[in-house]
């Protein structure tokens, strides 16, 4: 059975697909924020339905939303929320954007709600009960080499400018297939066992927090390109399932 916790955010996120679909293919205004990153009312209504649907559940939790900023981060659990992860996307009518709710606990992320709605993908995980994809239970990939693997990219245009760039291009020429799926649509493959591997290196905690919960229930690992841990500040991606993970961080390192 779903926790609570898991059955409101995935209300959040069809309460914010309705606010959404709405100015989907509407032309909606956009504004440009000072980080220089578009937003529209669209994201700003979908935020304020998530925060509203979840705080008349959980009163006491905190926020931390894309377009609303931290709001109660002193508390033992806090929302993690981007209302439309992909805005250019959602902007130029293509349908690769998403809804992210992820619930991080005592620093731990236990919980994520991935949905899609104009790609029809509603993905939700919780620690310890699994990962589903459209009430489907999905599982990473059981691919065990480099020479095997099918990849996936973020910003290629922020990669080659990584320090492992040069890594990164002798790793790929070793793959059985390289594309830049991007945004949520390559972790919904990497969890559902589609794609093995996925590398980004200009990521938000916001864009991944409830995707990190989604691989790893599914089986996979999920750290930054150091293999570090993912935290607030993480800024790379490194997500793989669980055999290939240490074979692709060993051949990154300098």
């Amino acid at each position: 059975m779903p926790s609570k916790e898991l059955a409101a955010a995935v209300s959040a996120a069809r309460a914010a697909a309705e606010v959404i679909n709405a100015y989907y293919r509407r032309n909606p205004s956009v504004r440009i924020k000072p980080d220089h990153s578009p937003v529209t009312e669209a994201d700003v209504r979908a935020e304020q339905v998530i925060r509203a649907t979840l705080a008349r559940e959980f009163p006491g939790y905190g926020f931390y939303g894309e377009e609303t900023g931290q709001h109660a981060m002193q508390a033992e659990s806090i929302w993690l929320v981007d209302p439309i992860d992909g805005t250019k996307s959602f902007v130029r009518e293509t349908p690769f954007f998403s809804t992210q709710i992820a619930l991080m606990r005592a620093g731990e992320l236990v919980l994520g709600v991935s949905n899609a709605p104009a790609y029809d993908e509603l993905a939700w995980a919780e620690r310890g009960a699994g990962a589903y994809l459209n009430d489907r239970r999905i599982r990473v990939s059981e691919v065990a080499t480099l020479e095997q693997a099918f990849y996936s990219f973020g910003n290629l245009k922020s990669l080659t400018q990584a320090p492992h760039w040069a890594r990164l291009g002798q790793v790929f020429a070793r793959a059985a297939r390289v594309r830049g799926y991007g945004d949520f649509v390559h972790y919904h493959l990497l969890a559902r066992g589609s794609v093995d591997v996925v590398i980004e290196s200009d990521v938000n905690i916001l864009d991944v927090a409830a995707l990190v919960v989604l691989v790893r229930e599914a089986g996979g690992v999920f750290t930054d390109l150091q293999g570090a841990a993912v935290g607030l500040g993480t800024t790379s991606v490194l997500a793989s399932n669980a055999r290939l993970h240490p074979k692709v961080l060993a051949a990154l390192k300098p």
